[in-house]
């Protein structure tokens, strides 16, 4: 399988700015035969808002808005499935009322939605403006891909690999131990990941991954390491946003993780600090 992360750091509100930064990644990287293409958590909006006022105006119908049109066309220009994070706002028509998501929207190759992931684990900024998907978490046949998992994160109690709000005992691994359950060979893992870095390291070493943070989703996921009883690997793939927002900063270091009877392999990994396409052969 041949999987592509996009890892950049989009500018807060800027939809346009951020969809034609993507556009030149890609241009740039001129990516061939991809099965996956994935972006991070709120890819072109941006993601510390912080209110609901602040984000109110980039909410994207569901899976109808600017970050799935763009999917689309991009799935059908290099035929592979493109996954997506955006801020949903979805209306019930028959009560009329409003409910906001941070999700991800999957299409296939032929640009067609298949998928749209309400984040379950909320961080306290999602609190602001977003409620918790009612689903659970996603998994799905996905044709050429097989079995899809697909949770969304950012650092500490707001993501879907951590305890419910902490609330549940640590060593429970929730996100991991669905995705043995539900027999799922690939994991989709779009991400806002803050850094525990000081800022000046993405300056000075951007090229350099963020260890503690490979290591922490690792531990997370630790479950996979047993495998789900046929030996087969379990992919990983995890696009994180690079960049700053203000006093926000994020860890980069976008991946493509293999767990498979008790060992891990790393398909590759980008630095904390580039915007880059990691394009892997799995």
């Amino acid at each position: 399988m041949r999987i592509a992360c996009l890892q950049f750091a989009p500018s807060l509100g800027k939809i346009s700015q951020n969809i034609q930064r993507a556009e030149a990644l890609l241009r740039n990287a001129a990516p061939q035969n991809l099965d996956l293409l994935i972006l991070p958590e709120l890819a072109f909006t941006g993601y510390s808002f912080g209110s609901l006022s602040g984000i109110s105006p980039h909410l994207e119908a569901t899976a109808a808005g600017p970050s799935t049109i763009w999917a689309s066309s991009t799935a059908r220009r290099l035929n592979c499935y493109v996954t997506v994070g955006y801020p949903e706002i979805a209306h019930a028509s028959e009560d009329r009322s409003v409910s906001r998501y941070n999700s991800a929207v999957m299409v296939s190759p032929a640009g067609s939605v298949i998928a749209n992931y309400r984040k379950h684990h909320l961080y306290t900024t999602d609190e602001t403006w977003a409620e918790e998907g009612r689903d659970g978490f996603f998994v799905s046949d996905v044709s050429a891909l097989g079995n899809v998992a697909m949770g969304i994160f950012v650092q500490l109690e707001g993501m879907d690999i951590n305890p419910y709000r902490y609330i549940a005992p640590f060593h429970r691994y929730e996100f991991a131990t669905h995705v043995l359950a539900s027999s799922a060979t690939l994991v989709l893992l779009p991400m806002a990941w803050l850094t525990s870095e000081p800022p000046l390291t993405l300056q000075t070493a951007p090229e350099l991954p963020d260890t503690a943070t490979i290591q922490y989703w690792q531990s997370r996921l630790q479950p996979l390491l047993e495998g789900n009883g046929d030996g087969r690997e379990i992919l990983v793939v995890v696009c994180n946003r690079s960049g700053s927002e203000g006093k926000t900063h994020y860890a980069g270091t976008s991946s493509v993780i293999g767990f498979q009877s008790g060992a891990i392999r790393r398909y590759g990994v980008l630095g904390r600090g580039v915007e880059d396409l990691l394009v892997v052969e799995t």
